[in-house]
């Protein structure tokens, strides 16, 4: 509920980060319900703007005995910000939280967004992939976990299955919702543009490529 909050908001145009501050959302920690929204609304919202280093700071500030309690999708926030920095110390991380985890769809993608963030992650894009296509996404009908996939097969160099990943995400996202309809229709532009560069014939001066 946070994390659809927080994004709404940030459509409207009314961040959660224009309305709470960090040390009112550090000062709610005395019953663990608040404090635990506060801090799924500001560290998400923080996820949205790619504040990366920001969300490290202050989860790496909370009080020992806080930090060693987090709910699981704090510490998925957490793992977000790491990821997004192509911090190698991340994976490990994120096989702990995706073993709490299970198979929670909002949790999951939040570690999808921080592996679709940091391109310099070891084997990034086939955990990805892996991840995208995996448990709750499997059916195929998250045009987000396709969104990420898609990038994913781009990375890979499989730009034809990346191409029917976002075609269909693009057939499956609900009308009205443009910003992420914007995000879809450059990857695909993407993704095109790339395989179309990687497919084009060198072009040959007196035998030597160019």
């Amino acid at each position: 509920m946070c994390a659809d909050t927080a994004w709404t908001a940030r459509a409207a145009g009314h961040s959660v980060l224009g309305l709470i501050s960090p040390e009112q959302v550090a000062a709610a920690g005395q019953d663990p319900i608040t404090a635990r929204a506060y801090r799924h609304l500001y560290l998400s919202a923080l996820r949205y703007d790619f504040r990366c280093r920001t969300l490290q700071a202050f989860v790496e500030q909370l009080p020992s005995r806080v930090g060693a309690s987090l709910d699981c999708y704090s510490r998925a926030l957490y793992a977000f910000a790491l990821l997004g920095q192509s911090r190698h110390e991340s994976l490990a991380l994120v096989d702990e939280v995706l073993a709490e985890a299970g198979d929670h769809a909002k949790t999951r993608h939040v570690l999808l967004h921080g592996l679709w963030l940091g391109q310099d992650l070891d084997r990034g894009a086939e955990r990805l992939l892996a991840l995208s296509s995996g448990p709750p996404f499997d059916n195929g009908r998250d045009p987000i976990a396709l969104f990420r996939m898609a990038g994913a097969l781009r990375r890979l160099g499989r730009y034809d299955e990346g191409l029917t990943a976002i075609d269909r995400a693009l057939d499956l996202l609900p009308p009205g919702d443009l910003t992420v309809h914007a995000d879809l229709v450059r990857e695909r532009s993407l993704i095109s543009a790339t395989r179309d560069l990687h497919q084009r014939p060198q072009a040959r001066t007196g035998g030597t490529a160019t």
